[in-house]
């Protein structure tokens, strides 16, 4: 048997994190076992879809490296495929049409709510006479179209992470709508149960993998499965992704989809690599770092934790400083660029190539995410220098007008290196008879208006290289004589 897998989101939104992890378990078990995996959009909420939900998840998978092998399939391009099946239900007395209203449903509720009973249908138009469907028609009433569910039904599988699961069918809310209104002879938008069911045996899915919140749909799903006469698939139920206070990640918590992750400066191998340790361990618990294709080699449902995950920013951005922190400058570069066009820098993304990948090398050991490149590199691209509190105090000394004169006095555009300035500061120290440190605090500030920053040396050369720093000194000059 060749193991296929399907993902399948719907397009009312950006790609979210948990989607995101899903895709990944489904990724990592395919790849494991040399089998499928198939991309499925579940658009038929013709209200709440988009394209560009459409265009963002398929985006956010490619940048993830979670490439699929057949798809996309949509699903509203699908719907005779779910009418057969309703229509085949409906012949053999496993769906009945519902001409229930609105608000005989609403009192029906109101009623159980009043009894303290768990709202459900009562089944009330399961065993109608042709009669008395003619005469709800009559009244100008459109039929939704629902499944059979036996309350003395047990629904048990065996979850790939959750072990033997049994549901009751008194415990499914009673029939269960599959189709929405229409007409007396045409069947509505079919739902979401019916039509992921008809598209899995279609499909030919052999393992259905998806969070927790879907078990109840699952003990709904396999009475359609074998309602239609199809072989079950096998189930894996994953753990759901929670905050630091235990809830599911939503919205509320902040970034939660896959673009905003990018966006904020995670790239890709790390969010992947964090992703595959929300809910699974490797064999080796030290292990933490690791490509996709290796955690597929290593990837069971036996290791996958039945308690939800939590999501833990240290961890993530830890990973994240680490791949960027190994990545070289002319890559990392790349990356980069965008942050600082963004920002309004103005540079020549290809004729200041060589100055660009000396500014990564400078910053990129203390990165955290790309998006710390943008303020730790202001200074070098403003035209004019703001100085912090402490740069002020550090330049308005006694003695620093002069230091910075001596130096300024010497300089080349494009001509300093390390040696040279090294040698300098050295000189200016002794001729102005005052400590080296006092030499670089007063550098530094009159060059980046702060007394903290990146490297001052590599810092200075590449202002240097630009013709800024001479500029800048004088500026400071003035700012200390005033």
């Amino acid at each position: 048997m060749t193991v296929r897998v399907r993902l399948a989101p719907s397009p009312t939104g950006n790609l979210h994190i948990g989607t995101a992890r899903t895709a990944v378990f489904n990724w990592l078990f395919a790849r494991h076992l040399g089998g499928q995996f198939i991309l499925r959009v579940e658009d038929t909420d013709l209200e709440r879809s988009r394209d560009e939900y459409t265009q963002n998840i398929f985006e956010g998978l490619t940048w993830l490296g979670l490439t699929w092998d057949e798809g996309p399939f949509f699903q509203s391009q699908r719907l005779e495929l779910y009418r057969e099946a309703i229509a085949k239900l409906v012949a053999g007395g496993k769906a009945y049409r519902c001409y229930c209203t609105t608000e005989e449903l609403d009192q029906m509720r109101a009623d159980q709510k009043a009894r303290g009973q768990a709202p459900r249908y009562d089944n009330r138009h399961r065993n109608l006479t042709p009669e008395q469907e003619q005469a709800f028609l009559a009244e100008g009433r459109q039929p939704v179209i629902r499944f059979r569910i036996e309350d003395d039904r047990e629904i048990v599988w065996d979850d790939m992470v959750r072990g033997r699961m049994t549901w009751k069918g008194s415990d499914l809310g009673g029939d269960m709508v599959i189709a929405r209104a229409a007409s007396a002879t045409e069947v509505g938008q079919p739902l979401y149960n019916l039509a992921v069911v008809v598209d899995d045996i279609d499909m030919r899915i052999t393992h259905v993998i998806r969070g927790e919140d879907h078990i109840a749909n699952t003990a709904k799903q396999i009475l359609l499965y074998e309602a239609l006469g199809a072989e079950v698939p096998l189930f894996a139920h994953t753990p759901l992704i929670l905050n630091q206070t235990g809830q599911k990640l939503s919205k509320r918590d902040g970034v939660t989809s896959i673009s905003d992750f990018k966006k904020m400066g995670y790239v890709a191998e790390a969010l992947a690599n964090y992703m595959t340790l929300l809910g699974w361990s490797p064999p080796d618990s030290t292990q933490e770092r690791f490509t996709l294709a290796n955690a597929a080699k290593e990837f069971s449902f036996e290791r996958v934790n039945k308690a939800g995950a939590k999501f833990d920013w240290d961890k993530l951005n830890w990973l994240n400083s680490q791949y960027l922190h190994e990545m070289p400058a002319e890559q990392l570069v790349d990356q980069l660029i965008p942050y600082w066009q963004e920002a309004g820098y103005s540079f020549d993304a290809e004729g200041d190539r060589a100055w660009l990948e000396s500014l990564t090398a400078l910053v990129g050991p203390s990165l955290v995410r790309l998006d710390d490149a943008v303020e730790m590199v202001r200074f070098f691209f403003a035209s004019e220098l703001a100085y912090s509190e402490e740069g002020k105090a550090q330049l308005q000394q006694a003695e620093v007008a002069g230091v910075l004169q001596a130096i300024a006095e010497q300089l080349t555009p494009g001509s300093l290196t390390a040696e040279s300035a090294g040698e300098l500061v050295k000189q200016v120290t002794k001729s102005q008879n005052v400590k080296k440190g006092l030499v670089m605090r007063s550098l530094r500030a009159a060059l980046t208006g702060d007394v903290h920053g990146p490297d001052l040396t590599q810092s200075w050369i590449l202002l240097n290289q630009h013709g800024q720093d001479k500029s800048r000194l004088e500026s400071a000059i003035a700012l200390a004589q005033a």
